[in-house]
């Protein structure tokens, strides 16, 4: 028999549901067990997901065929009430509709089943079961067979048919490499648990039974050869899972085109109407008609004036300038392919590690920013880097972890990597952003290409358009209309347990991002400058940040649009999720429109001529 290369197979023990936010261990329900194996180890990243590999009790060997093979008979005597407690458990995940992962050679296993209009669509888990409402209304899975049709009754898939498909390594001796893993739920209520032939009716459990349940779990294996796919093209099998590909290549298309006609209108008023003004400045200053000046050169003497509150907002820039490249690096690494779904919580252990190691650009720039805005306290400038966006972001993520805890969720993250969090924040990332801060503050200040006047010039009266809240409120539309068609799929992936793999278009619509951030954060900053309004530093930030007001809305209306949700603590966990996101987003998008703003006023400023 040639071998089959096995990598590791088991049971992704996390069970979850759609309908709720907390995933449970494989070992919370009453399931077979396999004895005596030991867990595999996992990565930081599965850590944090909540993903822990359990080893299974199914076993089989290379193209050896099983038919109806028994795991294990779990009896329930619904008079003793730790036998209650365990079936009413298994009850309630089958109306929540919870899901089984299973991995064989680290690949998903899928369902594929028929929906409607004649097409096939596979899901990378199956139900634990189903269930017939009172009024006889089959709920989730029960609806694909006939045969469950009795009144508040539930149905557990208590047998499952294991599809394998192999190629032939080309060297023979190599042996076999497996390329897909599909199964087919079925019930069955066996007769002789000991010697199960699986056929007969469905394994029901009516809602109201007493007295003795027994359920016997079984399983058939068989093995198919596929010629056609190869290794590499494995995972294609995950993406008929995944009907909407072909529509994400038209949102994509469709935003970058909004982009190139945004940068192309950009770019023809900046380059036209900046041209014609400095042309006009510098004229008039070689004519010697003394004319009144106008429009943004009038704000020279106080256009770099110090902004209020230089302090947060150096702080904010710091710690956005360590997101930025986080996220740049990761999205990179994830392009080339070293961060995979096959190479499980890597993408997450990758943004952790990285996010800990660039503490030191986090600090300098945090510095560098409030030395050029004349601040003094130093220290505190250091120690609000280090611990202010982090802390409120390990704060809210320690809350949910202890609700998750008080749910007996395997999503909770064990103490001891609580600890290791913390030992890699404040060991590694705040030594780091002392040593950034120490190189920012020993620069000079920032050289500005004009002087600050000592007297601040007096702001005219703004038209609506130009006061401060319309201007923030329009810049962040744009960054939003480029992304929301890619944050449905992030979403999705996240709350819906589907998988992302599409890091390409993710990069691609990072950089639409970053690029539309930055034009209208400019744009806005010209019309206020020409408005002669100076004070563009907050608003800039506050500008692009915006967007994660717009992220904040749409995750508000993806909850009730299309999540099922029940459940106060699973609601909780959604929006308390959802607020890290917008704060890390916030940062981001802020620290885009800041330094788009510095770049364009810095330059602008030092080509006009200035008395």
């Amino acid at each position: 028999e040639r071998p089959l290369l096995f990598h590791r197979s088991g049971l992704k023990p996390q069970l979850d549901s759609v309908e709720s936010v907390l995933p449970y261990e494989y070992t919370a329900f009453d399931f077979c067990q396999a004895e005596g194996k030991k867990r595999p180890s996992e990565n930081l990243g599965q850590v944090l997901f909540g993903e822990r590999i359990e080893p299974s009790p199914y076993r089989f060997t290379f193209n050896k065929k099983e038919i109806c093979k028994s795991v294990c008979t779990k009896t329930y005597d619904t008079t003793k009430p730790e036998d209650k407690q365990k079936l009413d458990f298994l009850k309630k995940s089958m109306l929540l509709n919870y899901q089984h992962h299973w991995i064989v050679d680290n690949m998903p296993v899928t369902w594929c089943y028929d929906v409607e209009d004649g097409q096939r669509f596979c899901n990378p888990g199956f139900p634990i079961g189903c269930y017939i409402t009172e009024d006889g209304r089959p709920k989730d899975a029960c609806v694909i067979n006939s045969e469950f049709h009795e009144k508040d009754t539930f149905y557990i898939f208590n047998h499952v048919d294991i599809k394998i498909y192999y190629h032939v390594v080309e060297n023979e001796a190599l042996g076999a490499r497996l390329v897909a893993a599909k199964l087919e739920p079925k019930s069955y209520k066996h007769t002789h648990a000991d010697n199960p032939d699986c056929s007969g009716v469905p394994m029901d459990i009516s809602n109201k039974a007493s007295g003795e349940v027994k359920i016997a779990y079984t399983y058939s294996v068989t093995f198919h050869e596929e010629k056609t796919i190869r290794w590499a093209s494995r995972w294609d099998y995950i993406l008929e899972s995944m009907p909407h590909t072909h529509i994400q290549w038209f949102s994509i298309m469709n935003s970058l085109v909004i982009v190139l006609f945004l940068s192309g209108m950009v770019a023809m008023i900046m380059l036209r109407t900046l041209h014609k003004d400095i042309a006009r400045y510098n004229q008039m200053d070689s004519t010697e008609d003394a004319q009144e000046e106008f429009g943004w050169k009038l704000v020279h003497g106080d256009i770099f004036r110090p902004p209020r509150k230089g302090m947060l907002l150096s702080v904010f820039l710091g710690s956005g300038t360590q997101i930025l490249i986080m996220t740049f690096v990761t999205l990179f690494f994830a392009c080339l392919g070293f961060l995979s779904p096959a190479n499980r919580g890597a993408l997450m252990t990758c943004a952790v590690v990285l996010w800990v190691l660039l503490g030191t650009p986090a600090g300098y720039v945090a510095a560098r920013f409030y030395k050029s805005f004349g601040g003094e306290k130093w220290k505190t400038n250091v120690l609000l880097t280090s611990f202010l966006c982090p802390g409120i972001v390990f704060a809210d993520f320690f809350i949910m972890n202890l609700i998750l805890w008080g749910e007996g969720s395997s999503a909770a993250i064990p103490f001891g990597t609580l600890v290791a969090i913390l030992a890699l924040w404040f060991c590694i990332s705040v030594p780091l952003t002392f040593i950034g801060a120490y190189f920012g503050f020993k620069k000079n200040a920032i050289e500005h290409p004009v002087r600050t006047n000592q007297i601040p010039r007096q702001i005219p009266e703004q038209s609506f358009y130009t006061k401060p809240l319309p201007g923030i409120i329009m810049g962040g539309i744009l960054p939003f209309g480029c992304i929301f068609i890619q944050l449905f799929f992030i979403l999705n992936s996240i709350w819906s347990h589907q998988m992302y793999y599409m890091f390409g278009f993710l990069f691609l619509v990072f950089i639409i991002l970053v690029i539309t951030c930055s034009e209208a954060t400019i744009l806005l900053c010209y019309f206020h400058l020409c408005a002669e309004d100076y004070h563009w530093q907050w608003r800039s930030f506050l500008t692009s940040g915006f967007t994660a007001v717009y992220f904040l809305i749409y995750a508000i209306h993806y909850f009730f649009s299309k999540l099922q949700i029940t459940g106060t603590a699973s609601t909780i966990l959604y929006f308390g999720y959802t607020m890290i996101m917008v704060l890390i987003f916030f940062l981001f998008t802020g620290t885009i429109g800041f330094f788009a703003c510095f770049w364009f006023v810095t330059k602008i400023y030092s080509v006009v001529k200035v008395d």
